[in-house]
């Protein structure tokens, strides 16, 4: 059906036997080396490396940096907000509603998971790959609510068993103390949010959590939830967080904080201080930078828009290029050194410090016997090719794995879990000179001195 559709728009002087060529294809002769995923790649370093008959490896170009491209741009633009966040802040994908189409917004959860976030809003992603799940309230659930008369059902039994109990009317009588304790006017708060609060509690009372800013955060949003959280708490249940998504995050949540910290000095709840509490609203980088810098009241962190679609660098820019055909090294020659290729079939080496840290990669033909460690190795730095010198790696590492030939994959892939540890490990190795995201120090990428002679040996017969 494929040649069908392809006999159909190409030109009428096609050969035919080039479609009868087509259907003869396969990938049995196709060879891939990759770095593992979850590896930290930089630029001007293949990341995979694809051998075969010419024409396969061209058919495969597009699809390839289709599958690679976005995955890496999501996973890394994810990486930049863990890095931000810290090791201790929860991190939530919710890009669902603002990603490009439902395969985006699927992709989306998938990469950014790898790339240090706990957890998703989308279903879908947690169905499929097994992905922690997680969400709130949603503001339409509190606005479609104007009485406690509303509430259906309205009895809850206690956790450890016996008569049910009116949840609305202990949860009223909560608020009378949580507006004393607070000195919120008595019945000035919303009375169909708190019924919604009620009406989530009875349907989830060990999973009840409060969006607190429908209609205002301290006079009414607040104090609504503590009385449900201590009503539940009365009869067993312990609330599991509030979330915030406007207004100043970081001040009101140093505010909430102190509530809920006087809730439990006063009613001798001990743990309600330490209600994890949630914020959104189209977090950013720099945003979450400030929220980071503000304060540790903070416990997780939703991020949608500037996850998803990736505002700061909208495409990854990763390219294919041919370096070799039929057995003779081949180079793209430009005017601008960054964009020449590097010719050849090479072999990539991570190069490590006494520290433990990754201070260079090394490209070297593959034919090349491979540098040891504590050895001297000659080399030139991209970007540098004039200047010859020489470093001594205290661990050598094969960046690339064989991962398909003959037609099979013969690497065990790892699993979603196991890519996003490895991705983790390898951000955690960088130093932190290379690691920050503010002015860092630049990776260097360097060549072999035989690698470098044959690149100035094919741009001479070039010029």
């Amino acid at each position: 059906a494929d040649v069908a559709y392809l006999r159909s728009v190409l030109p009428s002087s096609t050969d035919e036997a080039f479609f009868e060529f087509l259907a003869t294809l396969d990938a049995s002769e196709v060879t891939i080396t990759a770095a593992p995923e979850g590896s930290v790649v930089f630029a001007r370093v293949p990341f995979l490396q694809v051998k075969g008959p010419l024409l396969v490896v061209q058919l495969l170009e597009t699809t390839l940096l289709c599958l690679v491209n976005y995955a890496s741009l999501v996973a890394t633009n994810a990486a930049r907000f863990r890095l931000l966040a810290g090791p201790d802040v929860k991190l939530m994908e919710m890009g669902l509603r603002r990603a490009q189409g439902p395969d985006g917004a699927l992709s989306a959860s998938k990469y950014s998971y790898i790339g240090g976030f706990d957890c998703t809003s989308n279903i879908l992603a947690g169905k499929l790959y097994g992905i922690p799940v997680r969400g709130t309230i949603a503001h339409s659930f509190i606005m479609s609510f104007s009485s406690m008369e509303e509430v259906q059902p309205r009895e809850l039994p206690p956790r450890a068993g016996g008569d049910p109990v009116d949840l609305p009317g202990l949860a009223v009588s909560w608020l009378e103390r949580v507006c004393d304790l607070l000195q919120i006017p008595a019945g000035k708060t919303n009375q169909g949010e708190l019924a919604a609060f009620v009406s989530y509690a009875i349907t989830f009372p060990c999973d009840f959590q409060g969006l607190l800013d429908t209609y205002c955060v301290r006079r009414s949003g607040l104090p609504n939830f503590c009385a449900v959280a201590l009503a539940l708490h009365q009869l067993g249940y312990r609330a599991i967080g509030v979330r915030l998504d406007s207004g100043n995050l970081a001040q009101q949540a140093k505010e909430i904080r102190g509530a809920l910290r006087a809730c439990g000095a006063r009613f001798q709840v001990p743990w309600f201080g330490t209600i994890p509490i949630a914020v959104s609203n189209d977090i950013s980088e720099r945003s979450l930078e400030e929220l980071s810098h503000e304060g540790s009241d903070i416990d997780m962190i939703g991020v949608g828009t500037h996850l998803v679609t990736c505002p700061l660098q909208p495409s990854l820019g990763c390219v294919y290029k041919l370096v070799e055909v039929n057995g003779s090294p081949c180079l793209k020659l430009t005017e601008d050194e960054e964009k020449m290729t590097i010719p050849g079939v090479k072999t990539i080496y991570r190069l490590y410090d006494a520290a433990g840290h990754p201070f260079m990669d090394l490209m070297a033909l593959e034919e090349e016997p491979s540098p040891s460690a504590g050895q001297e190795v000659a080399i030139r730095v991209l970007g540098r090719l004039g200047e010859a010198t020489t470093v001594v790696p205290a661990v050598v590492e094969p960046l690339h794995r064989l991962y398909f030939r003959d037609g099979q994959v013969c690497e065990p892939l790892p699993s979603l879990a196991e890519v996003r540890t490895h991705a983790q490990v390898s951000l955690k190795l960088l130093s932190p000179a290379h690691r920050r995201l503010h002015e860092p120090q630049s990776y260097p990428v360097a060549v072999t001195e035989r690698l470098h002679r044959l690149f100035l040996e094919l741009r001479q017969a070039g010029q």
